[in-house]
């Protein structure tokens, strides 16, 4: 457990938010995402969002790494400020591929075989 600097609450280590005051207890959350098997294998997308609001404030950065053997390593990098960063998730809202819709027919048959 540790304590929140923001409302004094104990705080378990996994927890990246305080559960009471939502305080960060972070100052950089860290995803990792692997790339494309057919085309970027051997490469993911470290995505880094920071927390601080010390210069250069808060911000998002992107980094590629690739893996060779036992060791991996960063081969680019950029940073976002929070609204390019916010623009990017939009983009990648706006066109993700859509459920497919039931037709009348289908819900109707899917209703009635319950």
């Amino acid at each position: 457990m540790r304590e929140c600097q923001g409302c004094g609450g104990d705080v378990e280590a996994a927890y990246r938010y305080c559960p009471w005051c939502a305080e960060p207890l972070r100052v950089k959350l860290v995803e990792f995402f692997r790339g494309h098997v057919a085309i970027d294998r051997g490469k993911a997308l470290r995505v880094s969002r920071y927390l601080t609001t010390e210069p250069p404030g808060r911000h998002v950065r992107f980094s590629v790494w690739i893996e060779s053997g036992q060791h991996a390593r960063a081969e680019a990098a950029v940073s976002l400020d929070d609204g390019e960063a916010a623009r990017l998730g939009r983009f990648l809202l706006d066109t993700a591929p859509r459920p497919r819709q039931r037709s009348l027919l289908e819900r109707l048959y899917v209703s009635l075989s319950r």
